[in-house]
């Protein structure tokens, strides 16, 4: 299977090059969603990311965003050509010589201090709309896809959430909430929408995993396959604040660096329980909907940050 992966990363760089490859390799273990592969020619060495065809949206995103964030100063690759062949859409980068942010000798906390930086510099991206779906690359509009009961919007994602909390709601019978802790729910989520958030341009995966540290010691930020329009500074704190749930990065020392660098304190995230909880219920939601092999660990996560925020 590898071997085939590295035949058809090798034939994208040489129809794009039009250079004859001299080697590659895939990189394994470094990320869940794209197939990765480094390939060098004589005069060139590029990262190649592969997927189905039904990527090459993402991968239009992911482009949009790496020329958003190089423009205000977040170093990452460069963004070579984005197209479908034979039903893979492809993307090719220039490639960061460095080690993986997992691997790197330099402190972690530094590393997520600088995340918090970036993650600052990012909120300052032009963007509209709400969601995770780049619809007008021009103009820089998000759409979240609507659905029965949301029209994609944040009123509307809010307002399906706080609609689903019935006496027979599914969370329920998962023994998710009882119908107190429906109640007290859905007084949080009513709250939210008095709440005047700022949306912006979110990472969606800011994390170790998704940096390179190059040899001159800068932190390059990698994979906007993730990245979304919501509330900021919340979004991308919601993803780190679920990981440490998971038993995951960043530890206590780590987050606080991140919001160190980005210039906050704990106590400017007043809402952050409520919005971890609706994200934690929507995400399950979907499952309920689309993907049932998921439902019991998102509903073991929801339950999680149930006791957390209603504690």
């Amino acid at each position: 299977m590898v071997d085939l992966v590295l035949l058809k990363a090798e034939q994208i760089t040489e129809d794009f090059l039009q250079e004859r490859v001299k080697k590659s390799f895939q990189i394994i273990g470094k990320g869940s969603v794209n197939q990765v592969c480094v390939v060098e020619t004589d005069n060139s060495k590029v990262v190649v990311r592969m997927n189905n065809s039904t990527s090459y949206s993402t991968f239009v995103k992911e482009s949009w965003c790496i020329e958003q964030a190089r423009a205000v100063g977040i170093p990452s690759p460069k963004v070579l050509s984005i197209g479908i062949v034979d039903e893979t859409a492809y993307m090719i980068q220039t490639f960061v010589d460095g080690e993986n942010g997992l691997d790197s000798n330099k402190p972690k906390p530094d590393i997520w201090r600088q995340l918090g930086t970036y993650a600052k510099l990012i909120h300052t991206i032009p963007v509209k709309g709400f969601g995770e779906n780049l619809i007008n690359p021009i103009h820089g509009v998000f759409q979240s896809p609507p659905h029965a009961g949301s029209d994609g919007s944040w009123l509307g994602y809010v307002n399906y959430n706080i609609n689903s909390l019935t006496e027979n709601d599914r969370l329920i019978e998962l023994g998710v909430i009882n119908q107190t802790e429906s109640n007290r729910v859905r007084k949080l989520f009513e709250g939210l929408k008095k709440e005047k958030f700022h949306f912006a341009l979110n990472h969606g995966d800011v994390s170790l995993k998704n940096t390179i540290i190059d040899n001159e010691g800068q932190v390059v930020l990698l994979d906007w396959g993730s990245a979304e329009v919501t509330v900021a500074p919340y979004g991308d704190i919601i993803e780190m604040m679920k990981c440490q749930i998971l038993g995951e990065a960043p530890n206590i020392e780590e987050f606080k660096a991140y919001l160190d660098g980005y210039g906050l304190k704990e106590k400017d995230l007043s809402s952050m329980s409520a919005l971890l909880l609706l994200r934690a219920f929507d995400k399950l939601r979907w499952a309920i909907d689309k993907s049932p092999d998921l439902i019991e660990s998102f509903a073991a996560f929801a339950k999680q940050v149930v006791d957390m925020a209603l504690d």
